[in-house]
């Protein structure tokens, strides 16, 4: 006798499709889950970043390639069109030039674009990612050099045991090499953090731009778009205080009588220029001004730029 399989149970009023759009979405948040780190700074605040993934690295890289070879075919081009018109010793005075240019583009792109303000090159900015220092510090010039001299190792040295040939031994020798010096090109794949060599050299990682939201125990979500709605503070409004008055004023909110929170708005709206306006509370105006200092302070840490309080002006 065979025996047939009961069939499986569901819910009552849960379908099919239902369900497996459930665990579809499930699965997704958990995939996403695994690439949030919380990073504690050394003032106390903690910043929640989401690490890029594999695949966004690998476009970011492949559109940045992209920009350095239409560099260099159009001032190739240019070249040519030039070289007619010069002599033949000018001709091979400008070709060498040509060669240094190209060996900067190759070398230096990266590092020009990431040593800047945005710490991204265009391929990463047009993917919504931003290199950062790992410890939460500043991103210094000689974490971007390491992570991106490390690059020649793991991009061009692979290309190159690619491009060899030869039988016998040679041919061995260069698959080898291609295998050994593969182990650099997929490194980000097999690890949790997504990271480069050079990343791991630099103690940096490749992170998603935030968006930072306020805490909900704080201000509830509704009650942060009616606050975005009706206050609009200005960056250099945001930029008043620093991390030592945020803790001050969420203890403000949390602890404080109305008599307190009236005098701390009161000093805050003297402090940034603000005119009271008509309807407005005491409570709605501190937790909007804390919603606008708090995004101010992490996207300014996010950059390696600590403002530790008022008195701070970097």
């Amino acid at each position: 006798m065979t025996q047939t399989a009961a069939p499986r149970t569901q819910r009552p009023g849960v379908s099919l499709e239902a369900a497996t759009q459930r665990r579809a979405r499930m699965a997704e948040e958990m995939r996403q889950s695994k690439l949030i780190r919380r990073l504690i700074t050394p003032e106390g605040a903690a910043i929640r970043l989401k690490l890029a993934t594999a695949g966004e690295r690998a476009g970011a890289f492949l559109i940045d390639v992209a920009i350095q070879w239409v560099i260099v075919i159009a001032t190739l081009f240019g070249l040519s069109a030039l070289i007619g018109a010069l002599t033949p010793g000018s001709a091979n005075i400008a070709f060498a030039f040509w060669l240094v240019f190209f060996f900067f583009v190759r070398n230096f792109y990266y590092i020009f674009f990431e040593i800047g303000q945005r710490a991204a090159t265009p391929g990463k900015r047009a993917l919504g990612l931003r290199v950062a220092a790992r410890d939460g510090g500043r991103l210094t010039a000689n974490s971007v050099l390491a992570r991106n001299f490390i690059r020649e190792i793991e991009v061009g040295l692979p290309f190159q045991f690619a491009m060899m040939g030869g039988d016998g031994a040679s041919g061995w020798m260069a698959l080898l090499g291609l295998a050994w010096s593969g182990v650099f090109l997929l490194f980000p794949i097999f690890n949790k953090d997504k990271m480069r060599v050079g990343d791991l050299i630099a103690g940096t990682w490749v992170i998603r731009s935030p968006k930072t939201k306020l805490m909900h125990d704080i201000t509830s979500a509704a009650k942060a778009a009616d606050a975005s709605a009706r206050f609009n503070f200005t960056v250099a409004q945001a930029d008043a205080y620093g991390i030592h008055e945020l803790h001050v004023l969420e203890d403000v909110l949390r602890q404080s009588t109305p008599e307190i929170k009236h005098q701390v708005a009161e000093r805050i709206r003297a402090k940034i220029g603000w005119t009271k306006q008509t309807g407005e509370t005491d409570l709605a105006f501190l937790e909007a001004y804390y919603g606008a200092l708090r995004r101010r302070l992490e996207q300014r840490m996010l950059l390696g730029e600590r403002k530790a309080d008022k008195f701070d002006v970097r």
